[in-house]
C-alpha cells in the first residue's frame, strides 16, 4: 500500500492524534479510513456485536478532516500503527517532507513548519475487521432534535460505574460481553432512540467537551449525535426502531 493523505497543518495532525488516542484506550484495534473529494473521514469502533446472539448496538465514532483532492482510497489500518506514522511525523519536525530532502529543506524552522501542509504515509491495513464491512450513509440525515451534554454525561458515568461493579476481576470474556451488551443498549433517559453506548462513545472520545447543545440526526436504521469535536454514529437493529 503507497496510499498517503495530507494534512493542512500541525494543528489538524494534533487533532487526529488526540482522536485516535482516545480511540485506542477504548478499543485498541482498528480505524476506517475514506478520503476523497478533499475530505478525509476517520472512522473508529466503540463497541460493536461479536457474534450472530450479540444484541451490542453499532457505534462508532467519526472526526473528519481537510485533505489534498488527490487523496482517494477507502483502506483498514491499525490505530497502534497509524498512531506510530502520525508521531514520527511529529518528531520529524518537517512538515512531512521526505528524509532525503536537502539541507534547505530539513533545516527550515520550527515555526515554517507548522504553516505547511503534513504528509502522512498509510501503514499495511487489515481486512478482518468485522465493523468496518457496515458503512453509514452520507447523506439523507434529518434533524430529530437536540440534547444537553449533561444527559449525556450522566448516562456514561452510570454505564460506567454498572460495568464495573458487574464484572469483578477474573470474569469470563462472554460474561463481560452480556454485561456490556446490556449497559450499553439501553435507551439514554428522554432519547429512547439514542443508545447509552453512544453517550459512552462522546464522552470517551472527547467529543462533549464543551457546553453546547448536542444535535441529534437519523436516517434509516442510523442515529447520529454530533457536536463541533466529532459524530457519534448508532446502527440501530430493527426492534429498537421507533414506530
Amino acid at each position: 500500500m503507497n496510499e498517503s493523505f495530507t494534512l493542512v497543518d500541525r494543528l489538524a495532525l494534533a487533532d487526529l492524534t488526540v482522536y485516535l488516542s482516545r480511540a485506542q484506550r477504548v478499543e485498541d484495534g482498528a480505524a476506517r479510513l475514506i478520503a476523497g473529494s478533499g475530505v478525509l473521514a476517520v472512522y473508529t469502533a466503540v463497541l460493536y456485536p461479536r457474534g450472530l446472539m450479540d444484541r451490542t448496538p453499532t457505534v462508532l465514532g467519526l472526526r473528519t478532516f481537510a485533505t489534498d483532492d488527490a487523496a482517494a482510497f477507502d483502506v483498514v489500518v491499525p490505530i497502534r500503527s497509524l498512531l506510530g506514522r502520525l508521531a514520527r511525523v511529529e518528531d520529524s519536525g518537517t512538515a512531512g517532507a521526505p528524509a532525503a530532502a536537502g539541507d534547505a529543506e530539513a533545516g527550515r524552522s520550527r515555526e515554517g513548519a507548522d504553516e505547511g501542509e503534513i504528509t502522512v504515509r498509510l501503514p499495511l491495513g487489515v481486512s478482518t475487521v468485522t465493523w468496518a464491512g457496515i458503512s453509514p450513509p452520507r447523506t439523507g440525515w434529518r434533524q430529530v432534535g437536540t440534547t444537553e451534554i449533561d444527559v449525556l454525561t450522566a448516562a456514561a458515568a452510570a454505564g460506567v460505574t454498572e460495568v464495573a461493579e458487574e464484572i469483578p476481576p477474573g470474569t469470563g470474556e462472554a460474561l463481560v460481553q452480556r454485561v456490556r451488551s446490556e449497559v450499553w443498549g439501553r435507551a439514554v433517559d428522554g432519547l429512547d432512540y439514542v443508545p447509552a453506548g453512544a453517550a459512552f462513545a462522546a464522552d470517551a472520545l472527547g467529543f462533549i467537551a464543551e457546553r453546547q447543545p448536542v444535535t441529534v440526526y437519523e436516517t434509516g436504521p442510523w442515529t447520529r449525535l454530533t457536536t463541533r469535536h466529532g459524530h457519534v454514529l448508532v446502527r440501530r437493529r430493527a426492534w429498537t426502531l421507533r414506530a
